[in-house]
């Protein structure tokens, strides 16, 4: 794209929110229906031209957000309010955009990223509300918070994240900011509460996986710090089910 066309296109933001159960994952995969896939498919319906959609994070099959953002260019103009609505009125009500803003042609939803928040929620009680079921991981069980808050504390911080990412992560590098890492407790609700300036694939899930097992007596805080200095995934906890982890926000 030349210069004097890219002056031609206008840069937008969106914050979108959408339940994630029924769609393989943030990016356009060759089957199954994508966030990504659904914005594409109406960003160029209502351009007139192939949109080419950018996500600040790329969430998995299952995964829910409430705070994602993405950016595309557009030719045609419109007012932020008739966009939104015009973009809702084309996707399932499972898929909400709930803000949209110009932008500098500079801001891309990924790489001006500095900081992003997920949260995965975990049901403790005999039985999982029919209105909660889709976004909690329900356990059926009781987990001890005050254990698993100990084991947090070990993983904040920058480290190489090795052991809580999958092996195929494209990622050049595994070092990441843990910035904050929190266990709430709500009665039969616990939550946990992860800020990094960024994260691999798998790695809020395999973090969330890990202090379970801590949660429920399987490991202690000294065999996650030792799979966190040897970098080995085979030592860390498993992969959490997706259907309890959020997206909560993303920071520029």
């Amino acid at each position: 794209m030349t210069d004097s066309q890219f002056r031609d296109l206008h840069n937008v933001k969106i914050i979108l929110k959408y339940d994630g159960t029924r769609y393989q994952g943030w990016q356009i995969q060759p089957r199954g229906r994508t966030i990504q896939g659904e914005l594409t498919r109406v960003l160029s319906l209502l351009d007139h031209r192939a949109v080419t959609v950018h996500g600040a994070g790329r969430t998995d099959s299952g995964v829910h957000a409430e705070g994602q953002v993405a950016s595309f260019l557009m030719e045609r103009e419109f007012e932020p309010g008739r966009l939104r609505d015009a973009i809702n009125g084309n996707l399932d009500p499972d898929i909400r955009v709930s803000a949209v803003e110009p932008v500098d042609e500079s801001f891309h939803a990924r790489y001006s990223a500095t900081q992003k928040t997920y949260k995965y929620r975990v049901c403790m009680g005999p039985v999982a509300s029919p209105f909660e079921y889709r976004y909690v991981y329900h356990f059926r069980s009781t987990l001890d918070a005050a254990r698993m808050r100990d084991a947090a504390a070990v993983l904040q911080g920058r480290h190489d994240f090795s052991a809580f990412t999958d092996g195929d992560s494209e990622a050049s590098d595994h070092i990441r900011h843990l910035r904050s890492l929190e266990v709430e407790q709500n009665g039969d609700t616990l939550t946990i509460v992860a800020v990094a300036d960024g994260f691999l694939r798998y790695m809020v899930r395999t973090i969330a996986g890990t202090l379970i097992d801590v949660g429920r007596g399987y490991r202690d805080s000294e065999s996650v710090l030792t799979a966190l200095k040897q970098r080995d995934r085979r030592l860390a906890g498993p992969t959490a089910p997706a259907a309890g982890l959020t997206l909560l926000r993303v920071d520029y």
